[in-house]
């Protein structure tokens, strides 16, 4: 079985590791940790890369933008 697990390390706990122990139960494992870049993973795709920077040249350039008001922002929040 092949498992993968994408979590922040701020959430790593008990739980986590017991629920993997309980899910691989008697057997052996190997443990394999990497930090994770989102825009790395984004431009493995072809046409992920050729989307991701057209919108950066849009930016840069000023162009395709979408203004949204900052009370709809503040609206939006939720508070932790």
């Amino acid at each position: 079985m092949h498992a993968t697990f994408q979590i922040k390390a701020d959430e790593l706990n008990y739980e986590f590791f017991k629920s993997v122990k309980d899910t691989f139960k008697g057997k052996e494992i190997e443990i394999s940790i990497m930090d994770f870049d989102e825009t790395e993973y984004l431009l493995r795709s072809p046409k992920n890369k050729e989307i991701l920077i057209q919108r950066i040249k849009d930016v840069e350039e000023g162009k395709n933008l979408i203004e949204v008001p900052i009370e709809e922002i503040e609206k939006n929040l939720i508070y932790v």
